[in-house]
């Protein structure tokens, strides 16, 4: 069996999400805002007469037009994907030979990596710095001193929060031979998108996705952005169907909705807004302990007892992110963020956060 299956694949950490039954899931970034049921109804009415027995549209031409006006972009640039995961592993696999070298950023999406050694792509990597930052001249002397043939990053960062302003992404583009690949997936949080830029640059793709501000997690629908060629080029190597019909459908009839899905946007943003504030306001209390500025909607902490804190958390049926001395916090509803913040702050209290005695404590 060693000789059937790739060393390369054997090498491979799978992904492996929370699973399990605990009544805070603030872990996966998810939108804690649901469906008003007018459209739920309405998405009801659509699996009622839907027709199952036929292939879907393969450009999925009515959704991505939808999307497009959404973001104020013309859909001609624009390719479905099943996800925004689907469009990484078919950019990744389609876009580099074996052993060309693709740079990415640490700490950053993990999925790069993922589907970067997957394709049998030599995979670099440029550490960020304690401010979990990355200047996008390092990451073109970084691109030039490994000779990189594609550079990926999502921006802001999963998993830091933190962003690049635009006019960098466009001058690292600009300045690199090979292609940029700007993933987008929680720019709907922030103001800095490069997304109506991308069909002007030969070397640019912008992805986004349905998963985070617009709440359509499960219906796993993402795109691309990119000039002409590089659209032709997407459009030719992904599978003819790969975004299901019913996907499709209800995606369009949610997209048609926009002041629902803005007016949604705007409560996890506020609710972004809080959560990082009372985080803040904890660890002003405690030494060892930082929160980050956040972009998007979740909320970054660090501490050298992450892991005391993450298993507290879980002990008491809250769900987060651990990723080594991070903590990736997804803002969710009022009770949601109220019973994190009062677990973590019983936790820091318990010497899981090291007491400052300069504060007093």
């Amino acid at each position: 069996m060693s000789e059937i299956i790739p060393e390369r694949i054997g090498r491979i950490a799978p992904y492996e999400p929370v699973q399990g039954d605990y009544p805070v899931r603030l872990d996966a970034n998810e939108s804690f805002v649901g469906l008003p049921q007018s459209l739920r109804d309405e998405l009801a009415g659509i699996v009622s007469g839907f027709a199952f027995n036929r292939y879907p549209d393969p450009l999925a031409g009515e959704v991505t037009a939808l999307f497009a006006a959404y973001h104020g972009v013309d859909p001609a640039y624009l390719t479905a994907g099943n996800g925004s995961d689907e469009l990484i592993a078919l950019i990744l696999g389609s876009f580099l030979d074996r052993g060309e070298c693709v740079l990415t950023a640490s700490p950053d999406f993990s999925m790069y990596r993922f589907y970067a050694s997957l394709s049998g792509a030599r995979c670099a990597q440029i550490q960020k710095d304690e401010s979990l930052c990355v200047a996008a001249e390092a990451l073109l002397s970084a691109a030039l001193r490994e000779k990189a043939r594609l550079i990926i990053f999502s921006n802001p960062c999963n998993p830091t929060a933190q962003g690049m302003p635009a006019k960098e992404v466009l001058w690292l583009t600009d300045s690199f031979d090979g292609l940029v690949v700007v993933d987008e997936a929680y720019m709907d949080f922030w103001d800095q998108s490069v997304l109506d830029e991308a069909a002007l640059r030969p070397n640019l793709i912008v992805l986004r996705t349905c998963s985070k501000a617009l709440g359509l997690a499960s219906l796993r629908l993402g795109f691309a952005a990119a000039c002409p060629p590089l659209t032709q080029a997407l459009r030719k190597v992904k599978s003819p169907y790969n975004v299901g019909g019913l996907t499709q459908a209800m995606a369009a009839a949610v997209l048609r909705h926009p002041d629902v899905l803005r007016e949604a946007a705007a409560r996890v943003v506020a609710s972004c807004r809080s959560l990082h504030g009372a985080l803040t306001e904890l660890a002003g209390k405690y030494s060892g302990i930082r929160v980050y500025p956040t972009r998007t909607n979740f909320v970054t902490v660090a501490s050298p007892y992450a892991g005391r804190l993450y298993d507290g958390l879980l002990s008491r049926g809250i769900c987060v992110r651990r990723l080594d001395a991070l903590l990736r916090i997804t803002a969710g509803s009022e009770t949601e963020n109220a019973v994190l913040i009062s677990a973590f702050g019983e936790l820091l209290a318990q010497g899981a956060g090291g007491p400052d005695t300069t504060q007093g404590r």
